[in-house]
């Protein structure tokens, strides 16, 4: 038994694909006797009798074609972590999924919403129907997909969108902030036709970096080469706005940035806040850390498609200084209230635990050390901010600041492991077999966490689905209703 589980963690260790990591991690299951804690329903973690009564309320009602009474379980009792479900330590005893009463839970619930949306009934009106389907799908929210800065380190987001995508995971609401922005540019402005052959590493342009010269910092000009790392971003993503790259691929991608000017708040670009801007500035301003890179200019389409400056005057830099990880804005525009984050910022990853049980009292101890320490530095930090007058300093001054005081991870975190000589790897144009190994380091540490990612957006996609058909099938009888009535002036 003990060599079959030692040749099943090598397996497991050295899978190419998820295929072949699942498979492997399931019989570890089955042989370590793992599998048999999921048919257990009993657990501390969450509330296993709620579940039980619901998932019997939920299912008596479908079987029995009682939809009003499906429609009153449904809209009164659904919620994102009902019963503690979403707790990432009922994933820590099992290789692959998680209890059976919450895997049926939540394709019970899936089950039914598909039944309700397409199926006609008397009682259940399509006006009534879509109203549902909308009200109750805005109140249970949806996940979004975050990409912290990193340099060259960012190109671990690649292996996370990449096995998140190929899962059909991957979520339409996507932010990145510099390092993160230029993945979420490539993924956000390339469909679902392109993006497999698009997230190859030979496929990717790599020369972001050029150095000028660490001497000029004390001038106050650039270490690196702005016009090189635009010259790269133009390699990767297509001239297109974020209007334009939305309605080509579905997915809503989010760019940070931070106005060069002291004491203004960061913006947080999309297709709704400001639709017309060029990704690619977009992504440029992102990534212009202050003393390192030049601050940019945003530049946009107007009405006749003609490139323009996009509220002239004003310069943009790095936009993880002020807001590296948007949960927030994401929140309000979007109703996101459930982040996936991966994240390789050099500042934060040696720091974030890779446990999710750690529930000792070392960690509170810990916990309650760095908030002091934390206070203490953002209080220093902002007395010599009132006495600089240099605007590069001042902003270098906040993006210390943003250190100690930003939240650095969400409900599910992809963090790489610890590796020290990666720092200096950072600022270094990484040749097509880092970009490989990057990739797959991506995708390594997303795997474990793939049925977290599935089952806590189970029923957030299925809404999303149903939407989908529903908007689908309303314009398809405004059609009709144009060609039975057509309207005087077609006559």
């Amino acid at each position: 038994m003990k060599r079959a589980l030692r040749q099943l963690e090598r397996a497991i260790e050295d899978a190419t694909t998820y295929q072949e990591w699942h498979e492997a991690s399931q019989e570890h299951d089955r042989l370590s006797g793992a599998e048999e804690w999921k048919n257990i329903d009993r657990s501390r973690h969450y509330d296993y009798e709620l579940i039980r009564n619901r998932l019997a309320q939920i299912r008596q009602a479908r079987e029995r074609h009682d939809v009003n009474k499906l429609v009153f379980h449904l809209h009164e009792g659904l919620h994102g972590n009902l019963g503690n479900i979403s707790n990432p330590q009922l994933y820590q005893y099992t290789r692959t999924g998680t209890k059976r009463l919450i895997e049926d839970y939540l394709n019970e619930v899936s089950t039914a919403l598909n039944y309700l949306c397409d199926n006609d009934f008397d009682e259940f009106p399509f006006k009534e129907k879509l109203d549902f389907f909308e009200t109750t799908g805005n109140a249970f929210g949806q996940s979004c997909l975050m990409l912290s800065g990193g340099a060259a380190l960012g190109l671990f987001h690649i292996g996370v969108c990449k096995s998140l995508w190929e899962e059909g995971l991957l979520p339409s609401i996507i932010s990145g902030s510099s390092a993160g922005s230029i993945i979420a540019g490539v993924v956000g402005t390339h469909d679902d036709s392109e993006l497999q052959n698009r997230l190859e590493p030979e496929n990717i342009y790599l020369e972001a970096f050029r150095y000028i010269g660490w001497g000029g910092l004390l001038r106050g000009t650039p270490v690196l080469d702005g016009d090189h790392l635009e010259a790269c971003l133009e390699e990767n993503i297509p001239d297109m706005t974020f209007e334009e790259a939305y309605r080509k691929t579905g997915r809503e991608i989010n760019i940070t940035v931070s106005p060069y000017d002291r004491h203004q708040f960061a913006r947080l670009l999309n297709w709704r806040t400001s639709p017309n801007v060029l990704i690619r500035k977009a992504s440029l301003a992102s990534c212009a850390i202050p003393g390192i890179y030049p601050p940019v200019n945003l530049w946009a389409k107007n009405l006749e498609g003609e490139r323009v400056p996009y509220i002239p005057g004003r310069k943009f830099v790095d936009g993880s200084i002020k807001d590296d990880l948007p949960i927030r804005r994401l929140a309000r525009l979007y109703g996101v209230n459930h982040s996936i984050v991966s994240q390789t910022n050099p500042h934060v990853v040696p720091f974030i635990s890779r446990s999710e049980n750690s529930r000792s009292i070392l960690p509170t101890l810990t916990d309650w050390a760095v908030r002091n320490v934390s206070m203490n530095l953002r209080y220093g930090i902002q007395l010599v901010q009132s006495r600089v007058e240099s605007n590069d300093l001042g902003l270098m001054l906040d993006k210390a600041r943003s250190v100690v005081q930003q939240k650095y991870i969400g409900d599910i975190n992809l963090i790489p492991p610890r590796q020290p000589l990666n720092l200096l790897r950072m600022l270094a144009n990484p040749s097509v077999s880092d970009v490989r190994n990057y990739i797959r380091l991506g995708e390594k540490t997303t795997w474990p966490k793939m049925d977290l990612v599935r089952n806590t957006t189970h029923i957030s996609r299925t809404f999303r689905e149903c939407l989908t058909r529903l908007d689908r099938l309303e314009a398809e009888k405004l059609r009709r209703l144009r060609l039975v009535n057509p309207s005087p002036q077609a006559s």
